[in-house]
């Protein structure tokens, strides 16, 4: 009887050395392996590892190792047990390695996350103690505090500098690069935490918070065994790992065969544009992405040439600005093809809150300060607001609007974003564009 090394042939050899390393990079890349690796748990990536491997060597078995050739089930009970041994034996193994050094230098302080606390009672003093006492490094390198009060004592000015007050949190961020926050206030402070949370929102930073204050928050919540020192994580990312992988795939296969396939429809409504009435054929516009960064927008162009002279100005259907070929454009959302740059690009998605201007963002930040949730994901080229909703003409439609897209954010899942995807199809196909 053949052993398995003998069994095996130039084409498994072949396929060995050329799809294994690709098949095994991309099922790891969707687990997410890959993502922030000073932030895992050896633990957990152990056990990872062995989940991927379980489900990577099935897949692997039954495309690669099954076949014609051998009717004796011992040999596919050993050839499968053999490679799922050496497949997890040395991936965990190299991982194990890669993460010890990580946590190795975070012990050693050659690592670690700028953090900022909020409080405004002994608890946050209670609370820095027992993180900097700790025996264990936990990575925090703390740059200062704020008071969640435009005054206070809570006694952390012995110990950190006091870096400006809660109503500066966004420069505070940006100036000193704080990747880590903890809020440690008292329970009865609910409305200074929803607030705090809320001008956090759009914000790529990891929020901490003590456990007491679990029942008043809302989203991606994990908690996390601070060594004796039990905190609330909330993430800024509302998909799995695995889940945002396969949603950029999307957004990248998407763009490029729309980008070929319609690329006679790109000639033509460049030509029309053209012709309709002096001016570019490309409109671009800023506007804010996630978490607050800005972006340009690209548009077939339908209105007059420099229509916003006098200012910002949402359009409305009857709007004398828009061109007669503007109008059929609008209609199928012709003129917003050309986003799909900007999709390939990685600045917008297929599926998403649709990009605003800051000078709209802030009049309605002002009065519904959640309305900056929508920037914790990628803005899109179609949202459940304009699906359920449609256009905005005015401020307050663009309010209405945003109720949708922040079920979107509560609600955000790939099913969604499929289900948006096709009521988005349908509203083309009759025609129900502006």
């Amino acid at each position: 009887m053949n052993t398995f090394a003998q069994s095996l042939t130039q084409k498994d050899i072949f396929n060995f050395l050329f799809f294994v390393p690709i098949f095994w990079c991309i099922l790891h890349t969707f687990s997410g392996a890959y993502f922030n690796p000073y932030r895992k748990s050896r633990i957990i990536e152990v056990y990872r590892t062995l989940i991927i491997s379980i489900l990577g060597t099935i897949l692997f078995y039954f495309f690669i190792f099954i076949d014609d050739d051998h009717n004796d089930i011992h040999y596919y009970y050993k050839s499968f047990f053999i490679y799922f041994i050496l497949q997890f034996g040395a991936t965990s193994f190299g991982r194990f390695l890669v993460l010890n050094h990580i946590k190795n230098q975070i012990n050693n302080g050659k690592f670690g996350y700028n953090t900022l606390i909020i409080g405004g009672n002994t608890q946050a003093v209670q609370l820095y103690k027992e993180i900097v006492l700790n025996r264990v490094k936990l990575g925090y390198i703390f740059k200062g505090f704020v008071y969640a009060y435009d005054s206070g004592n809570n006694g952390l000015n012995e110990f950190l500098p006091k870096l400006g007050s809660v109503d500066e949190l966004e420069k505070i961020i940006d100036d000193h690069h704080i990747e880590e926050i903890i809020i440690a206030i008292d329970t009865s402070e609910h409305d200074k935490l929803q607030s705090i949370l809320a001008q956090l929102s759009h914000r790529k930073v990891i929020i901490k918070i003590t456990p007491d204050l679990y029942d008043i928050i809302s989203g991606s919540v994990k908690t996390s065994n601070v060594f004796g020192t039990v905190l609330i994580e909330i993430y800024p990312e509302l998909m799995p790992d695995w889940q945002r992988v396969l949603k950029r795939t999307i957004d990248i296969v998407v763009s490029v065969l729309v980008m070929i396939i319609f690329s006679p429809l790109y000639i033509f409504a460049a030509i029309k544009v053209k012709l309709s009435s002096p001016g570019t054929i490309f409109y671009k516009q800023e506007r804010i992405g996630i978490y607050g960064k800005p972006f340009w927008i690209y548009k077939f162009r339908s209105m007059k040439q420099n229509a916003e002279d006098k200012g910002p100005a949402l359009s409305s259907e009857s709007d004398p600005r828009i061109t007669k070929w503007g109008k059929v454009m609008r209609k199928w959302r012709i003129d917003e093809i050309p986003q799909f740059f900007n999709i390939l690009k990685g600045e917008m998605s297929l599926v998403g809150p649709r990009p605003e201007r800051k000078y709209y963002i802030d009049i309605i930040s002002e009065t519904y300060p959640h309305y900056k949730y929508l920037h914790k994901v990628k803005p899109g080229l179609s949202s459940w607001g304009m699906v359920k909703y449609g256009y905005a003409e005015n401020v307050n439609q663009m309010i209405e609007r945003m109720k949708y897209d922040l079920l979107y954010i509560k609600n955000c899942s790939l099913v969604l974003d499929f289900k948006i995807m096709i009521y988005t199809i349908i509203v083309i196909l009759q025609g129900r564009g502006k």
